[in-house]
């Protein structure tokens, strides 16, 4: 085994494994118990209707978007000085990805980690790889909020939106105002930031030996170059941007392959809406925010699709199988050879 397949399942320690398990084990009990509540009849009859061309098709487009994403990820991290093959960096994306999906809480936080592996199965220092991981997920952010605003402006002009849904518009407005102030703010202070996060860590650092102050000052130096020299190259940045709007289209057609494959139709600019709203309860405390996102998606079909609840959780089990399913048994594939790769 390579030193970089130990460091990839590092994390998974004893306690973590055993968090994995309770957190699918919680999850897959609560989205049964949702599923009861519908009618397991009702869904098993949707499901069995369910073309798989269009679930082969979801899962192709699934494949197509996390590509595009690792390809955003190659132009940063060649604006810092590493030249990756694509090929290679195909694999580890998908190998972070995977350890991403399973663990609980892995979408709310999994940068750091990512950029440790990426350190660990390529040249780039620990603080050019977070750099660029940190950029590549700023920049994922844009298209985000922007297909989200095109569903929202359609839902706003078409139809006359519910509360629960006109709250739901809210928070991601919140997020698209909210996230790139926070982002300019820190850019802008992030001298101050890191000399506020020196200061809070050197009491813990003083009392480990494997780190020292000078050495946590040195690589928050480190890290603030690297951002520095990702900003200052405007091109590649708009490049990237290119590359995360591709894959966030691909991210969400998906969820339009799941209504064609249960005989329904949707309107695109509704899936540009409820994507980015369901992707809000992958912060729930459970492996890819399983069960949450099945619970948003089949509200939200319900109140904006029209459909019956059975109708809505089935697409919603449908989509999560060509989107979170098949990266996560992809991503696991990539794992493996990425600890079997010398």
């Amino acid at each position: 085994m390579s030193e970089t397949g130990r460091d990839l399942f590092d994390f998974v320690d004893r306690r973590t494994a055993l968090k994995i398990v309770g957190g699918f084990a919680i999850a897959f009990v609560v989205l049964g118990l949702i599923a009861y509540g519908i009618g397991l009849d009702k869904i098993q009859r949707e499901l069995a209707r369910a073309d798989p061309r269009w679930l082969a098709a979801g899962c192709l487009s699934t494949a197509v978007g996390l590509v595009a994403w690792a390809k955003a990820w190659q132009v940063v991290l060649r604006v810092v000085g590493y030249r990756v093959p694509f090929r290679k960096l195909v694999v580890t994306y998908y190998a972070a990805t995977f350890a991403n999906y399973v663990t609980p809480l892995g979408q709310a936080g999994g940068e750091p980690f990512i950029a440790y592996v990426l350190s660990r199965d390529t040249e780039a220092s620990y603080e050019d790889s977070l750099a660029s991981v940190v950029t590549a997920d700023l920049l994922n952010l844009l298209p985000f909020f922007t297909f989200a605003a095109i569903g929202t402006v359609v839902l706003v002009v078409r139809t006359t939106l519910s509360q629960q849904v006109r709250g739901v518009a809210g928070i991601l407005v919140v997020f698209a105002i909210g996230v790139p102030v926070v982002a300019v703010v820190g850019w802008r202070s992030r001298r101050r930031l890191g000399s506020f996060v020196l200061r809070v860590a050197a009491p813990v650092v003083r009392r480990v030996r494997f780190l020292s102050v000078e050495d946590l000052r040195e690589r928050l130096r480190e890290l603030n170059t690297a951002f520095e020299r990702i900003a200052a190259d405007r091109r590649a940045l708009a490049h990237a941007l290119v590359y995360s709007f591709v894959g966030w289209l691909f991210f969400a057609l998906p969820l339009y392959a799941a209504v064609e494959a249960v005989g329904r139709e949707i309107s695109i600019f509704l899936v540009f809406f409820i994507v980015p709203a369901s992707t809000l309860a992958g912060l729930t405390p459970s492996p890819g925010g399983l069960a949450g996102v099945e619970a948003a998606l089949a509200g939200l079909l319900g109140t904006l699709g029209g459909f019956s609840f059975a109708t809505g959780l089935s697409i919603a089990i449908v989509y999560r199988l060509a989107s979170y399913v098949f990266a996560v048994l992809t991503g696991g594939v990539a794992a493996l050879y990425v600890v079997s790769r010398s």
